[in-house]
């Protein structure tokens, strides 16, 4: 270790030296003179000794006459020879040292973490014989209790007593515990008189390191513990002593219980002290009740002996005040006999005054956690300091420590019990530790006891929340990401201190995960996003203007919908069971859990570290199977409303609708749920009759009269089929749909011509869309298959034909309804729709076919590539076939096989690399040994890479391999005709072929064969629901559609341009995906669903209670709760012995008073006193 200049420690710290030799009397028998101090005469300055009439007057040695100040001379770090590299620190310094100068130096000097409790272990020493159950204290009671609080814990710090089993305890904690920020300190305060080789610590100029020896000792003098952090050697000027040292740790606990927790002293409690003494001689009496003084707790261990016995069997008898001095003379007699009875009563009795700050715990309360008995200590205090009247400002502190020590239990047993009124106000900045600190039992226990949500919200709560996420966190990367992606000024007032986050920067990150669907959150706050959606920019973007916040900011604002906002604050730090109460207590139950599993989906994307990825996949499940849940309880209820709660637009996530969010997170658990699919089969029919036959729907298609027949059958549009209801009575479930002025609407249908109806009602049913597209799909793709094989013609002049422009024209028309799926569906920016448009595989099917026939029309017009063009076409017929997989996905049985084929796709990529690696050797190999002068790249291609392909298929060429059958053919090796096999080797290479024949044709062949057994048995099960999920989209798709199917779409495109942008008028389709509702019908909504879920969670919770584990659990606690009331009985049987003793002497002196007043001449009376018989008077 490197030497610092650290020279202002003495000038500041100081040591104490005997001034005066006062001579020992008990010492002359030793042959050596020794001062009373303790150290020989010759130790002593020249001063000291000379003084030798004045040391005659006195007859007893004192501290405080005989003894100065000094600069210390001993400092510095100390290396424990044997025990490894680490250093510790030490300091020798006075016993009247100021705390303040001490406490100072360990937290900034010596970067020791300010504690957040301190124990203080007192008792124990020398030749005090640890129990068993003691040292089980220590190691699993007294260090577990602490781990993870960042505790200090105070001893001597000497390799003796308890203090030895505590460092030991300490220094196991350490080892196996990883995290550092639930260290530990041991802090060692000694005296320095009893150190053993304290003389290799001593140097004036501090030690960096102290090389020292340790030695188990018996006494006098004992070794320094090396598992102790730091080590305060206290010097009160004696040698061979102990006691100094008390007086100072008094001071120091009494200084730091006056501190607050946390760096610099700013949390938001005192940091709590409490001593535990374990047995003890009568010196440990005093120190005591110099504690209780203080205010300090102390916890007694009943059975270890000593002072603590005593203390806990004087608490144990409850004495009265008239005869707690017998019972306390009794006690000290049978503990302490030959010490000073009259001044050990005196303490005991002091002591006793405070019994509320004392706590005894027996070894026979083992089934009681330690920290459980460590924290009810703590939050004991006496009645001078909490008033009778209940008032929760005095018991504020209590429940910070309950909260840091997450004990809910206590704080329910202790400070939650009725006894104390809580204010809302009061319970805030506990609420906020709660939250941060992810203790969501406490955060349901505030809110049970009078927490108001809506009043502790605020917007600059909020912004603290988020900005007291952890570093390593993902959240604080994303916001941080943000923070360094936009450094311009952001448009909202200077963050205050303590905010590094803004509501702005959440906004964005959510934008990122739910952009795609959810409107921008939190964009009505102090002018921060003012959104014109009705207009967009050259990029198809909503215009955002950035405005300066207004004089009121919205920081003091409450937030419009604190759940929400606490769910999403959960959701982004995938806290599993924060989000879960957060969500049960918010509304939008179903629409909030899809929202959260979109989130925790996209999350997992952006997560690097496996294990936290995989949880938020865990925790998105879970949040899809509770939107599933909550869904079908709503659907049993009330089908109609369910329907209207899947399309219904969420004014609290951004105007997005359940199907979307369901859709976008890939919820396909939620769409195979029976109420979904309900919906969708009716959207699917519309006005049609479901139980319509297909080849009804054909002979009409082509016969367009046969609709106004009875050939097709309608439902009846005033019955309400449809899911759309009108909320205005929730009980009453007609026609949903009737906005203001939809009874006039209605009655313009009414009066519609019979002709103009029916054409809407049969062609605007997504099935007639399907079907029409369907069969001219066909025609479509005979068309095209006729011009390829019969009318194509060549090059203009020649051609095209007219069935050929015929074509080009019907593509045309297919182009146009792509664009107008890519950019003008729906209400979002153009980047999003584009996006949403590229992530389907059909649509970019769709894109590549019609660019390769563009690219096939263009060569087949010039002579030079009309052959290219023809071979382009060609290739594009294919993949306008295979675009019919898609169009028959709607169907049931096809459907999920169909999402079986593609999964099985990727295991034929999977088998195609280790197949193409094996014939890739296979082939170079075989090539280079049987035309080694074949240079030919086409044949070279052919041999390598073909042949060995067809080998697996059984074709092998023999006359071109095995050289026995090699034909007699003109080839050289020299000329311009083809080379002649090599013969050389042959023997190889036919051995080659058995091994290649026999990897690929039975090893990588059955391997094959067995992925897709397996992509099969694991996919079949799940494949109908792939298969639902995929007909969502089918059905958005042709229900988007116009009613015409190509080439007659091009007149539906023109109508829909006339009426979308000349005359205004808005879709009527639209309404069956994205409903607004008017606000008391929203609110009706929300209401009815939230009833639905609370049914669901009771369900859930009886469900749990029943569970074998549950039951355990109240079993566990019901034996708790009796062995609590038995430890409650047997103290009151305690008090009713003590009742009944003082009623003997109650009775015994009443009758001493009869017997006197009897036998008295003061009182005549006509009557003898009366007697008592068989427990009557007389």
């Amino acid at each position: 270790c490197h030497f610092f200049p650290q020279s202002w420690i003495p000038k500041i710290v100081k040591k104490r030296v005997c001034n005066t030799f006062i001579e020992e009397s008990r010492g002359a028998d030793s042959g050596e003179t020794l001062c009373q101090c303790g150290n020989p005469k010759n130790t002593h300055t020249t001063i000291a000794t000379e003084d030798n009439f004045a040391a005659a007057m006195v007859s007893s040695w004192s501290m405080a006459l005989h003894t100065q100040e000094k600069p210390t001379d001993a400092f510095g770090d100390i290396e424990f020879a044997g025990a490894g590299k680490k250093h510790n620190k030490f300091l020798r310094l006075s016993c009247d040292t100021d705390p303040a100068i001490i406490y100072h130096f360990l937290t900034s000097h010596w970067k020791i973490p300010p504690p957040n409790l301190v124990v203080s272990v007192v008792g124990g020493d020398e030749h005090f014989k640890v129990k068993n159950w003691l040292k089980d204290i220590v190691r699993k009671g007294l260090v577990k209790a602490t781990q993870s609080t960042g505790a200090w814990i105070i001893t001597r710090g000497l390799r003796f007593g308890i203090g030895k089993y505590v460092g030991e305890a300490v220094r196991d904690h350490s080892t196996a515990n990883t995290s550092s920020r639930t260290k530990i300190v041991a802090l060692g305060i000694a005296p320095w008189g009893i150190i053993h080789n304290r003389d290799c610590l001593v140097n004036p100029k501090g030690s960096f390191p102290a090389t020292y020896y340790m030695e188990d000792m018996g006494g006098p003098t004992f070794s320094l513990d090396n598992n102790y952090s730091a080590f305060l050697l206290v010097d009160d000027g004696r040698t061979g002593h102990s006691g100094g040292e008390m007086h100072f740790q008094t001071q120091l606990e009494k200084f730091i219980s006056k501190q607050k927790t946390g760096v610099g002293g700013k949390g938001s409690i005192e940091i709590p002290v409490l001593c535990m003494l374990i047995a003890g001689d009568e010196s440990m009496l005093e120190r005591v009740c110099a504690v209780t003084k203080n205010m300090i707790p102390w916890l007694v261990l009943a059975g270890s002996g000593g002072a603590a016995d005593l203390l806990a069997e004087v608490l144990e008898a409850s004495p009265t005040a008239e005869s707690l001095r017998e019972v306390v003379e009794k006690k000290v007699k049978k503990f302490f006999p030959q010490k000073d009875l009259h001044r050990l009563v005196d303490l005991v009795e002091k002591i006793v005054q405070n019994k509320d700050l004392l706590t005894v715990y027996t070894d026979q309360e083992g089934m009681e956690e330690f920290d459980n008995v460590i924290l009810k200590a703590l939050v004991k205090g006496p009645p001078a300091c909490k008033s009778q009247t209940g008032n929760s400002v005095e018991y504020l502190d209590e429940l910070k420590l309950a909260v840091a020590w997450n004990r809910v239990d206590i704080a329910k047993s202790e400070l939650f019990q009725g006894d104390i009124y809580w204010k809302s106000n009061d319970l805030e900045d506990t609420m906020t530790d709660a939250l941060i600190n992810n203790k969501p039992e406490f955060v349901k226990l505030f809110v049970d006891n009078g927490l108001n949500i809506v009043e502790y919200l605020t917007y600059q709560r909020l912004e603290e929340l988020y900005s007291s996420v952890a570093e390593n966190s993902l959240l604080h990367y994303l916001l941080r990401r943000v923070l360094q992606r936009n450094p311009e000024p952001q448009p909202h007032a200077p963050l205050s201190k303590g905010r590094e986050f803004s509501v702005y920067m959440v906004s964005k990150v959510l934008k990122d995960f739910l952009g795609g669907v959810c409107e921008p959150f939190y964009a009505d706050l102090v002018g921060v996003y003012k959104t014109q959606s009705s207009k967009k920019d050259s990029k198809g973007e909503f215009l955002i203007s950035i405005e300066r916040a207004a004089e009121n900011s919205y920081e003091n604002k409450k937030s419009s919908c604190p759940w929400a906002d606490l769910f999403i604050w959960a959701i982004l730090q995938n806290r599993d069971e924060m989000a879960a109460y957060f969500w049960e207590m918010g509304g939008e139950s179903v629409t909030s859990a899809l929202a959260a599993c979109l989130i925790l989906k996209e999350m997992s994307h952006v997560e690097d570290e496996a294990e936290s990825s995989h949880n938020m996949k865990k925790l998105a499940a879970k949040f899809e199977q509770l939107a599933v849940d909550v869904f079908s309880e709503c659907y049993n209820n009330s089908e109609s409303r369910a329907f209207t709660l899947l399309v219904r637009r969420s004014p609290i996530w951004g105007r997005a609708t359940c199907l979307q969010l369901a859709n976008v997170a890939g919820a396909r658990n939620f769409f195979a749920q029976d109420g979904v699919q309900s919906l969708l089969t009716q959207i699917w029919w519309g006005e049609l009759d479901r139980s319509t036959e297909v080849w009804k729907f054909l002979l009409t298609f082509f016969c367009p009269p046969l609709m106004y027949t009875t050939l097709i059958k309608f439902s009846d549009w005033g019955k309400g089929d449809m899911y759309l209801k009108n909320l205005d009575n929730i009980s009453d479930i007609n026609t949903w749909t009737r906005e203001p002025g939809s009874s006039k609407v209605h009655e313009a249908r009414r009066s519609q011509l019979f002709v103009v109806k029916r054409w809407k009602q049969f062609w605007y049913a997504p099935v007639a869309s399907f079907l029409g597209n369907l069969v001219m799909y066909f025609a479509f793709l005979l068309l095209f298959s006729y011009v390829l094989l019969i009318d194509f013609k060549g090059a203009p002049p020649k051609g095209p034909s007219n069935v050929e422009f015929l074509l080009y024209f019907w593509v045309f028309t297919l182009a146009m309804e792509e664009i107008r799926q890519s950019m003008f569906v729906g209400n979002l920016p153009l980047r999003i729709n584009l996006n949403q448009y590229l992530k389907d595989v059909w649509n970019k099917c769709d894109i590549i076919a019609i660019l390769l026939f563009l690219l096939g029309l263009i060569f087949r017009m010039f002579p030079a590539t009309y052959a290219s063009g023809r071979t382009v076409l060609c290739l594009d017929f294919m993949v306008f076939a295979l675009r019919l997989i898609h169009i028959f996905a709607v169907h049931k049985e096809l459907g999920p096989k169909i999402v079986i084929v593609g999964k099985m796709m990727k295991d034929v990529f999977f088998f195609l690399f280790f197949l193409g690696v094996w014939l890739m050797a296979y082939g170079v190999t075989t090539q280079g040994l049987l035309h080694p002068n074949d240079h030919r790249l086409e044949w070279i291609f052919r041999r390598v890479f073909y042949r060995p392909y067809l080998h697996i298929f059984g074709q092998i060429p023999l006359e071109e391999i095995d050289a026995a059958h090699f034909p007699s053919s003109n080839c050289t090796d020299e000329g311009e005709g083809p080379p002649c096999t090599n013969t050389y080797a042959n023997w190889l290479v036919l051995i080659l072929l058995v091994i290649y024949l026999l990897v690929a044709n039975i090893l990588l062949v059955n391997l094959l064969i067995a992925m897709f057994s397996y992509t099969f048995t694991k996919v079949m099960d799940k494949s109908d629901i792939h298969w639902k999920f995929q007909r969502y989209n089918l059905i958005v798709e042709y229900h988007s559609r116009p009613a015409l199917a190509p080439p007659f779409i091009i007149l539906s495109h023109i109508h829909l341009l006339i009426k979308r942008n000349i005359r205004k008028v808005k879709s009527v389709k639209s309404k069956h995906f994205m409903l607004d509702l008017s606000e008391a019908r929203d609110s009706k909504l929300m209401t009815w669903e939230a009833i639905q879920k609370e049914n669901y969670v009771v369900n859930q919770n009886k469900v749990k209670r029943e569970s074998d584990t549950e039951r355990l659990k109240r079993m566990s606690q019901k034996v708790d709760n009796i062995l609590t009331n038995m430890s409650e009985i047997r103290e009151h049987d305690r008090r009713l012995q003590v009742l009944e003793s003082e009623l003997d002497y109650c009775t015994s002196a009443i009758s001493w008073m009869v017997e006197s007043l009897d036998q008295s001449n003061l009182i005549k009376s006509s009557r003898p006193p009366p007697t008592v018989e068989a427990g009557k008077w007389k």
